[in-house]
């Protein structure tokens, strides 16, 4: 049991490592964009408008492509790419320095406190990842990373239920937020004990990454146990 739940849980964190970017194009002019609704494609999301140059946040968790526009320098740019690599390789202490001088120079940057809330948490300051993640929900209240991201911390702080919340809002606009259902998958399956809603999240992130091995074993086990539990 120790060993399975390592494993998963090792396998949730592992979803909120880095899949974020920015990408720039300056001189260029923003792209109006409106918060998502039942009619329109997965893939939009809030943005905060600011006139002038055009940087476009991208996140591409294998299916959709969320961006925001905002007005920033090339400095800023070539900064925060700068302390994406250093949050790449590791070096938290040096990352989170960068991080907080951009989101003061630019702190409509949702990107920039998402990432300084995902190097708090790999730092250990749990509290200080909650509150960049919250700035970050607060420019875009819809941003499933940020939810997701959140819904990691939470979790590690053992508040479960509000874990459990978050990772349902990050599905709420976007079903296919893979990274999400195994999240809540496990969630459910170790600290819940929800097996009903660990099923349904483990399924569906099966469905949308299907050459996923080790959830497959995951989904057996846990059909395994309900079947025995029917039992007794």
């Amino acid at each position: 049991m120790q060993v399975r739940n390592r494993s998963r849980n090792k396998k949730a964190i592992r979803q909120g490592a880095l899949w974020v970017a920015l990408l720039f194009a300056i001189g260029c002019s923003p792209a109006v964009r409106h918060p998502l609704t039942a009619d329109e494609p997965a893939g939009t999301v809030d943005a905060v408008e600011q006139p002038g140059a055009l940087v476009e946040f991208a996140v591409h968790p294998e299916g959709f492509t969320l961006t925001q526009q905002v007005n920033v320098t090339a400095e800023v740019r070539a900064d925060y790419e700068a302390a994406v690599r250093m949050l790449e390789d590791g070096r938290y202490s040096a990352a989170i320095a960068m991080l907080l001088d951009i989101t003061e120079r630019a702190p409509l940057v949702t990107a920039a406190h998402i990432a300084l809330g995902i190097t708090y948490a790999h730092s250990g300051k749990l509290d200080d990842a909650e509150d960049s993640l919250r700035r970050a929900l607060e420019l875009s209240p819809r941003h499933p990373a940020a939810h997701n991201e959140l819904g990691l911390v939470q979790r590690r702080k053992g508040r479960f239920e509000e874990s459990r919340a978050s990772y349902e809002a990050s599905l709420a606009g976007f079903a296919d937020f893979h990274y999400a259902h195994m999240n809540l998958a496990v969630l459910c399956d170790l600290y819940l004990g929800d097996h009903a809603c660990a099923l349904e999240h483990y399924e569906a992130y099966s469905r949308i990454v299907p050459d996923d091995p080790q959830v497959g074993k995951w989904i057996v086990d846990l059909r395994n146990r309900q079947s025995r539990q029917e039992k007794r």
